[in-house]
């Protein structure tokens, strides 16, 4: 069984349903079928993929890619997305770790593409070029009885990692982990088949967070760009596609606000806003349920569980804001099929109230890092996979800290840098914020927050005033602020923090003031 026989079972079912659509674009279950079918059947004939081989593919989101991922799945080999922003050195380490047998590619990434390929052999395919669509066409679009018989154990895709550590690794998932996790988030987000569900991040982790639960539920799948988010562009394009579900990351969150756009009566059709990836500022997130209605959803969780390791649940936002607001600041409870553990250093579950890394474990988590033990067996352990990131459960909810690699060790003493974030965030002159460590000769690491401003320029001594009239010690307020135009990112959207450490390890001047 595998997501590829579940967009075949609906093309028997609700044949003429819409399955992918975009401006100018249009596929019914029935023409998805079809159209994966021959993407499956010229994979094979063309280029002798076959069951258990890479197919990687590079390209901006675009309306073909959930047919071309259904295709790879129903072939029996293993699709491997690819962040269409990544560097050379990156997009080459990435594909010497999984060696692809063919690469999928656009014009507007052929030529990226092209130069990693021909230096390893790899057959590129241009899914826009006349010559592809003329295979596509000399295809079968028939549905073969090999597409039925993919063993469920098998590998289905390798999710690379979004590098916020490191070199990204390969998360690799079997069918029934992807169908595990599809039904999960169908159930937490409460998507089916009347849903319209707009793909608002990058395809290369929307895989099981987005194209899995629409395959899974029948569901239409709405495609737009994703190279620049602008919050109008999003409030329009949810009104024009009559769009009902759809994921987030908090800075396109914080767009959506700044728009200024009306509240849920611009934008009627919305039933869910799932939000993730990166921890979200409770102001915000109590100004977007003001303006649009009880329609978010919190996830938190990582490449590695398929995206769902807890949620916050609508009717516990809404609960939040008539009681305890700093429910807000959870991570929410276990999600359906999910056991979460705070581990202690000892090993042992720490007392409730007391920190330790999470640790996950579910059916539909990875296997392993693709050709890669060393690593699996240092973050899968006895069944669990640890996640790095370090946590206390409070009344059976979840609530972060921090990573470990971004705890700020000061005078001995473990800083956290969520903590001086969501205070930051509180000022209404701080569009984003960012807490790092750098060396400090007498405390060993100091605090440094870099900060994107709005509106009216902003100073360190405001802010450090700010941190101050919040409660924030001053052991703990920033002894450094540096102001930037934009927060580098990686191609989830989180914060990419190892950069920023890189840039301003060093000493600096005093923070000069700046406006956005």
């Amino acid at each position: 069984m595998n997501l590829g026989l579940s967009i075949h079972h609906h093309a028997i079912r609700h044949p003429d349903r819409p399955a992918v659509v975009a401006d100018g674009f249009r596929r019914t279950y029935r023409e998805l079928d079809a159209r994966s079918n021959r993407i499956a059947h010229m994979l094979l004939g063309r280029y002798g993929v076959n069951r258990g081989m890479r197919v990687a593919y590079l390209m901006p989101n675009r309306p073909e890619i959930p047919e071309l991922l259904a295709g790879i799945l129903k072939l029996g080999a293993i699709a491997v997305p690819i962040n269409f922003r990544l560097e050379l050195s990156d997009l080459a380490a990435l594909c010497d770790s999984a060696l692809p047998h063919v690469m999928v590619t656009d014009s507007a990434t052929a030529a990226s593409a092209q130069s990693v390929a021909e230096a390893r052999g790899i057959p590129l395919v241009v899914i826009d070029a006349e010559e592809t669509g003329n295979d596509l066409e000399r295809s079968s679009a028939e549905f073969s009885a090999g597409f039925a018989s993919i063993p469920s154990s098998d590998d289905a895709c390798i999710l690379y990692t979004s590098g916020t550590t490191g070199l990204p690794k390969g998360a690799a998932f079997t069918h029934l982990a992807v169908m595990h996790h599809a039904a999960n988030f169908a159930l937490e987000c409460e998507v089916n088949g009347a849903s319209r569900y707009l793909v608002s991040l990058p395809h290369h982790v929307s895989v099981t967070v987005g194209f899995a639960p629409c395959f899974y539920v029948g569901a239409t799948i709405v495609m737009t760009e994703v190279r620049s988010f602008d919050g109008e562009r999003f409030l329009r394009t949810v009104n024009d596609h009559a769009v009902t579900h759809t994921e987030i990351v908090p800075t396109q969150l914080y767009r959506v606000l700044k728009s200024g756009r009306g509240g849920k009566a611009s934008i009627p059709s919305i039933h869910t806003i799932a939000y993730g990836s990166a921890p979200a500022a409770p102001d915000r997130v109590a100004e977007m349920i003001e303006r649009f209605g009880p329609v978010l959803t919190q996830l938190y969780g990582m490449t590695e569980i398929g995206g769902i390791g807890t949620t916050l649940r609508k009717h516990e936002h809404v609960e939040a804001l008539r009681g305890d607001r700093s429910r807000l600041s959870s991570a929410g409870q276990p999600s359906y099929g999910m056991h979460v553990r705070v581990v202690s250093d000892a090993g042992e579950d720490a007392d409730a109230g007391a920190r330790g890394e999470v640790w996950f474990s579910s059916s539909y988590m990875m296997r392993g890092y693709w050709q890669d033990p060393e690593q699996t067996a240092a973050t899968i352990v006895d069944g669990y996979l640890r996640s790095g990131d370090i946590g206390e459960m409070r009344d059976g909810f979840l609530y972060l800290v921090d990573r470990k690699k971004d705890l700020i060790v000061r005078g001995g003493q473990n800083l956290s840098s969520k903590e001086i974030e969501e205070v930051l965030f509180q000022h209404p002159g701080v569009f984003e914020a960012a807490v790092i460590a750098a060396p400090d000769p007498e405390w060993g690491e100091q605090a440094v927050a870099v900060i994107v401003a709005r509106g009216e320029p902003v100073s360190a001594d405001e802010l450090r005033a700010f941190c101050s009239d919040r409660g924030l010690s001053r052991f703990k307020t920033p002894t450094r602020f540096e102001f930037i135009d934009s927060l580098p990112k990686n191609g989830s959207g989180k914060v990419a923090k190892a950069e920023l450490r890189e840039r301003y390890r060093g000493e600096a001047g005093p923070a000069p003031l700046v406006g956005r």
